[in-house]
C-alpha cells in the first residue's frame, strides 16, 4: 500500500480544472497518480445532480482516487462506501480547501482546528472502504496555528494510508511562498508517506523538496495549468539531468494539445459547458505567447466548438 504513495509525481485536484479531460492529459504527460476534483460528502448523500460528472473516470488514467469533503463522519463514511461502486483506488479527504463557503460551513482546512474531529472522520472513512484513505491538509490555519505535524498525526491515528500537506496556510490561500520545512515536520511526525505539494515547477524543486523535506511523493497543482508537460520534464530531469529535459512546446504542440484537450471537453461536456470551460484553459496554455492576449479576448465570447476550434488554428498555425 505503501508503494502506491512513494516516489511518486501526483496531480493535485483543484476545483473547476482537474477534470476527466486535463487529468487524461497530464496522464499521458507522465503524471503517476491522480485524483478527481473535490466532491461533496452532503451532495453525493442528498443526491445533487453536479455530483456526477465529477465522479467520472477512465481506465486510462488509473491509479485514481476519489476527494470528497465534508466534516459529518457518518455522512463521509456512508458515501465513501458508495464510491467504491466505482472502482476507485483509493479515498482522499480535503481538509485544506481555503475557499470561504466550504470554510464557513466547517469544511476543508477549517477541519485543521479540530485534530479530535480530524481522526474521527479519517476513521469512519477507513472502516468504511476497503481501499487506502489520504488526507490533503495545509500547514495550519494561520500563521499562528502551524499545526500540521499534529493533524498527521490525528490522520495517521484514523487510519490514514498517507497524507499530502500544502504547505501554506488556510489565510495564504496561494499566495505567498511556501514553507518546506512544515512538510519536514510532517515527515518527522509520522510513519505513512507524505506528499509535498507547494511551489513545484520544475524537477530541481522535486530535488530540492526531497532533500530538505525527505517526503516519499510529490503533487504538482497550479503549475499544470496549462502545462501537462511539467510531468514529462520533471521525470526527464530526475532521469537524466537538465540536458535529458525536452525543449519546451511549440506552437504546433501546444495547438495540438489544446484541440485534444477541447475534443475531450467537448465528448464529455457536450458543446454549451464545453466550449465555456475551455476558455480558461486555452489562457493558461496560451500565456506569455505571441498575439495570445488577442486570442484570449476572442475566445471570451465564443459559443461554438467550430468557431473555438478555428480561432486556435488560425492564430496557432
Amino acid at each position: 500500500m505503501k508503494d502506491l504513495f512513494t516516489n511518486k509525481l501526483i496531480l493535485g485536484p483543484m476545483a473547476g480544472v482537474t477534470d476527466l479531460p486535463f487529468r487524461i492529459l497530464c496522464k499521458e504527460e507522465g503524471a503517476d497518480l491522480m485524483v478527481t476534483e473535490m466532491v461533496s460528502a452532503k451532495g453525493l448523500y442528498y443526491g445533487s445532480p453536479k455530483t456526477d460528472i465529477l465522479l467520472i473516470t477512465c481506465p486510462e488514467e488509473k491509479p485514481v482516487g476519489v476527494q470528497i469533503f465534508g466534516s459529518d463522519p457518518d455522512i463521509m463514511a456512508s458515501q465513501a462506501k458508495r464510491l467504491m461502486e466505482r472502482k476507485y483506488d483509493f479515498v482522499d479527504i480535503n481538509m485544506g480547501c481555503p475557499v470561504p463557503k466550504i470554510v464557513n460551513n466547517g469544511e476543508g482546512s477549517a477541519l485543521m482546528k479540530k485534530p479530535d474531529l480530524v481522526k474521527d472522520i479519517v476513521k469512519a472513512v477507513s472502516q468504511a472502504v476497503d481501499v487506502p484513505v489520504t488526507v490533503k491538509i495545509r500547514s495550519g490555519f494561520s500563521d499562528d496555528q502551524i499545526n500540521a505535524p499534529e493533524i498527521a498525526i490525528a490522520a495517521q491515528e484514523g487510519g490514514a494510508a498517507a497524507v499530502a500537506v500544502h504547505a501554506r496556510t488556510r489565510m495564504q490561500f496561494y499566495s505567498g511562498k511556501a514553507d518546506w520545512s512544515v512538510i519536514k515536520k510532517v515527515k518527522e511526525s509520522v510513519d505513512i508517506p507524505v506528499i509535498g505539494n507547494g511551489d513545484i515547477q520544475s524537477y530541481k524543486d522535486v530535488l530540492r523538496m526531497k532533500e530538505e523535506t525527505g517526503c516519499d511523493s510529490f503533487m504538482i497543482a497550479r503549475a499544470a495549468k496549462g502545462n501537462p508537460w511539467i510531468f514529462r520534464e520533471i521525470k526527464a530531469g530526475l532521469e537524466g539531468g537538465e540536458k535529458n529535459i525536452p525543449p519546451r512546446p511549440e506552437r504546433q504542440e501546444i495547438r495540438d494539445m489544446l484541440l485534444r484537450h477541447i475534443n475531450l471537453m467537448l465528448e464529455l461536456k457536450g458543446e454549451y459547458i464545453g466550449v465555456r470551460e475551455m476558455r480558461k484553459h486555452v489562457a493558461w496554455y496560451t500565456e506569455g505567447m505571441y498575439n495570445s492576449a488577442k486570442l484570449r479576448s476572442k475566445v471570451c465570447s465564443i459559443e461554438s466548438a467550430e468557431e473555438l476550434i478555428d480561432e486556435i488554428n488560425k492564430t496557432l498555425s
